[in-house]
């Protein structure tokens, strides 16, 4: 008998990836991917199976680890939010033009109506850059059938596969069928001993290759099953929708029975002799996608013959935010069922640090330092202590992306801006500001640095931060001058002597780093429980 399990959409791609015989999963937490890697580091058959499972310092190197592992011979998968391919880009792109030798699967979970990210960007985007097959699952089912047969299509091509999920599908539950579990891959080296050397001449040689196997890419979306077309009765309009917009499609139709013809995409490249069959059959097209008007954009300069075709380009659905069942039941020429707006007697809850938070102590004491100088002088990072942008702190000027506090702060001091403060997590040093630390004392720049070290990934559910224990080590590596480097215990009783220290280095003419230590008061929290748990369980005799 299959056996049936409650997983929501990460865990159905973790799972996926133990049974179908993965030997390492490589990755940087981001919501809402994070759930994918916990759930391989916390299963007993993961152990069990001796798969590598754990945080990479960011997405470049968790991407390039991947690729390693696949030039063993071995699968693989490596797990990022949207944002995170951006920094893993470079690899990524690349990648494509060294091909896989074990099954490679890169996950990148989109973050439509942006819950917890700077952006909406849709990551199908990138997999059409790279001229990569594409796999957007529509329920958990999906998602754990795609693995399997994405570790097969990857290495039946030689190529990685992207998978491109979304917050809804990562976060909800479902029940899902496993397969039964294969063997990981022994090592074997590719054929072709050449094949990961991107010189000139063979990259030229490779890409031309790729190029060729985007036939065979359209052809295995044609022929997988996971593209479907379904006649309806009404031509009047026809339906293209993608991934889990395809639900919302169906929360309209309760019976299931849905008068259109509909074409449920899955799976890219875009099956265009599909589109063609519900373009020609079809008075106009409704296209609903979750994302960018991807699908819809390619349609429109594929089929431009004159029919009318209906999506995010001509504001039928929204050209930002999540789909719902309301937003596709207007798109359908239905009752706009949407509830009334929370009434204004209800006040909103702004995110916050939590009480006991180090960061407070520390965004005080930076707040009183400044006191003296005109605001719009602290650059931020992204973490937890983004929120000093909100009251009563107001304490920081700019949130980017991973690494861009020093950066932006050294930009701010080449323009004169004196002085000028970065903060940055320690997660989030080790991710990308190391880099930018370096620029920063390679030109003696007048920047005071504060590392908040919480000595956690904080911000995705504490983690283990790659700067664990190695921040001043790594600062004094790269040049920092050793009577500038200050670690500060960020509480109240210590803020004058924080404050003095703050006050000095802001005039300091160079590269000061201040590192306030002080562990997160969540996972400070769960370890207490943790002892006292551990202390409850009676010794063996």
């Amino acid at each position: 008998m299959d056996q049936k399990l409650m997983l929501l959409g990460d865990e159905a791609i973790a799972q996926a990836a133990i049974d179908a015989g993965m030997s390492g999963i490589y990755a940087y937490p981001g919501t809402p991917s994070t759930e994918i890697t916990e759930y391989i580091i916390q299963s007993k058959e993961a152990k069990s199976g001796k798969i590598r499972a754990g945080w990479s310092t960011n997405e470049k190197t968790a991407m390039e680890s991947a690729l390693g592992m696949s030039y063993t011979g071995k699968r693989t998968m490596v797990c990022m939010k949207h944002v995170g391919l951006n920094v893993a880009a470079d690899a990524f792109i690349n990648s494509a033009i060294t091909g896989a030798n074990g099954g490679l699967i890169v996950v990148s979970a989109d973050d439509p109506s942006m819950h917890s990210s700077q952006n909406e960007q849709d990551s199908r985007v990138y997999g059409k850059f790279a001229l990569l097959p594409v796999l957007e699952p529509t329920n958990q089912q999906d998602a754990y059938d795609m693995v399997h047969y994405g570790f097969d299509m990857s290495e039946a091509l030689g190529v990685p596969v992207l998978m491109r999920i979304t917050t809804r599908l990562a976060h909800s539950r479902a029940g899902v069928i496993r397969k039964p579990a294969r063997a990981q891959n022994e090592i074997h080296l590719p054929a072709d001993p050449r094949q990961f050397i991107l010189l000139p001449a063979n990259a030229r040689r490779q890409y031309k290759q790729l190029l060729h196997k985007q036939v065979e890419f359209e052809k295995y979306a044609l022929e997988s099953g996971f593209n479907v077309f379904t006649d309806g009765e009404d031509k009047t309009k026809g339906i293209i929708t993608t991934g889990i917009a395809y639900n919302y499609l169906l929360e309209n139709y309760p019976d299931r029975y849905i008068p259109f013809p509909v074409l449920k995409i899955a799976q890219y490249p875009i099956p265009y002799s599909m589109i063609e069959t519900i373009y020609n059959s079809c008075d106009t097209l409704l296209i609903l996608e979750e994302g960018y008007p991807v699908v819809e954009e390619s349609v429109r300069g594929f089929l431009n013959n004159g029919k009318t075709i209906h999506g995010r380009l001509d504001g039928t659905v929204p050209r930002d935010g999540e789909l719902n069942p309301n937003i596709v039941a207007v798109a359908l020429g239905k009752k706009d069922t949407r509830g009334k707006d929370i009434p204004s007697v209800v006040v909103g809850r702004p995110p916050s640090l939590c009480s006991g938070c180090p960061h407070i102590y520390s965004y005080n004491a930076l707040n009183e330092a400044l006191e003296k100088w005109s605001k719009g002088r602290v650059f931020s990072d992204i973490g937890c202590y983004t929120l000093g942008a909100l009251d009563p702190f107001d304490a920081i000027n700019t949130c980017v992306d991973m690494g861009a506090s020093i950066t932006m702060a050294k930009g701010a001091a080449d323009a004169g801006l004196l002085p000028v403060v970065a903060v940055i997590g320690d997660s989030t040093f080790t991710h990308s500001g190391i880099t930018g630390l370096i620029d920063c004392v390679k030109d003696k720049s007048q920047i005071t640095i504060m590392i908040l070290d919480n000595e956690t990934t904080a911000m995705t559910g504490g983690q283990d931060s790659s700067a664990f224990g190695r921040i001043e080590d790594i600062c004094l590596g790269v040049g920092v001058h050793k009577d500038h480097i200050f670690v500060l215990d960020p509480s109240p009783k210590h803020h004058e002597k924080n404050l003095a220290i703050l006050k000095k280095e802001l005039d300091y003419e160079g590269v000061s780093i201040v590192i306030p230590r002080r562990e997160c008061i969540q996972t400070a929290i769960r370890h207490i429980k943790k002892n006292k748990k551990t202390e409850t369980i009676p010794s063996e005799a």
